[in-house]
């Protein structure tokens, strides 16, 4: 007898997936015998090789009509739709949002039956699912659609697989640093989203803070597009940093995220990473709706945030003045890092002693 076929589309981005993780664990829980697809962009295929556990096959996602995140070749389309229809699979979940665009593509893969959310009426053809909870933390939303499987929840926390190899890369990066100078905080200023970006000053007046009253060394993360973004920082700042941009892989960067002891971030993918690996985190909020994105455990990974009445918003750059990220002061974010800080040192003292 074949295995169950089961795929899952979600063709987004790092945190994206990370929240998705509680339910991959959840379908594995439901279905472990089952071979899983995730159907995702590009950059998944090595998400779906770190979580082998839960995840047995990456297929890339080539584009749709209406769905942004890939562009579209109708005749690119056409071939794979036909590919993943003879492939034959049992069950599809659409995880991909609420389902005005992406539900019409799950359903074109012919799978047995399709389960997914929806806004208003049903699509003719989805075998299991419900209205879109609009008001639900992004973990709890994609965890409901395993729910509607009958699949048993296997807890919220996130995961992030270290391999050996991630070990040594963030050994290597981190031998500037000596290893009685703690402690090690560090700061993410880049995103994809520009609106999400809090101003370079800012990072760096809380940057050299930390250095001045607690010894601390810090770290400057970022991937090559950002390198702009952190010499901006570095440029303010009065402390020399161990700048890391470009210099990691994805699992060289969870690996040193793992090793700080306060970790400051932009809403962006490595904020959940943080998360994910249970580094003490502050995760800086502006246009993105925070009761979705926030950490589900507050008092280890707190938000920061100025309520503003145009937030959240859908703009990728800010039309006006970008108050929901400007009115974020250093001083605040400094009065929460320093909460965390403080409670992690005092912890390592006890642990110690």
């Amino acid at each position: 007898m074949s295995k169950l076929r089961i795929a899952v589309f979600r063709g987004l981005f790092l945190g994206d997936l990370l929240c998705a993780v509680p339910t991959f664990r959840a379908l594995r829980a439901g279905f472990p015998q089952a071979e899983i697809t995730l159907i995702g962009l590009p950059w998944a295929a090595s998400f779906v090789d770190r979580f082998e556990r839960y995840l047995d096959r990456f297929v890339e996602f080539v584009g749709y009509p209406g769905i942004n995140e890939a562009p579209v070749d109708p005749a690119r389309t056409a071939d794979f739709l036909d590919e993943q229809r003879a492939y034959g699979y049992d069950i599809a979940v659409q995880m991909h949002g609420s389902g005005g665009t992406s539900n019409p593509f799950v359903l074109a893969l012919g799978a047995k039956a399709t389960v997914g959310y929806y806004v208003g009426q049903p699509p003719a053809g989805l075998t299991l699912g419900a209205e879109y909870p609009d008001d639900e933390p992004e973990v709890k939303r994609n965890l409901g659609l395993a729910r509607l499987l009958g699949c048993p929840s296997r807890g919220l926390h996130g995961e992030f697989p270290l391999f050996h190899r991630d070990l040594v890369e963030a050994d290597w990066l981190l031998r500037p640093l000596g290893v009685k100078d703690r402690p090690w905080i560090g700061l993410h200023a880049g995103s994809r989203q520009p609106t999400r970006r809090w101003p370079s000053a800012y990072f760096a007046r809380v940057a050299d803070h930390f250095a001045r009253e607690h010894g601390a060394r810090i770290l400057l993360t970022g991937v090559p597009e950002e390198a702009s973004i952190v010499q901006a920082v570095v440029q303010r700042m009065k402390t020399r940093p161990l700048v890391l941009t470009g210099k990691t892989s994805l699992g060289g960067l969870a690996a040193i995220i793992e090793r700080l002891d306060l970790f400051i971030s932009n809403d962006t993918g490595p904020s959940h990473v943080a998360r994910a690996i249970d580094t003490p985190s502050v995760t800086i909020f502006g246009p993105v709706d925070h009761t979705r994105w926030a950490a589900l455990n507050p008092e280890r990974h707190r938000l920061v945030r100025e309520p503003v009445d145009c937030s959240p918003c859908p703009h990728w750059e800010c039309p006006i003045d970008h108050r929901c990220m400007r009115w974020v002061t250093p001083e605040m974010v400094v009065e929460v890092g320093e909460a965390l800080l403080v409670k992690e040192l005092v912890k390592e003292k006890v642990w110690s002693a």
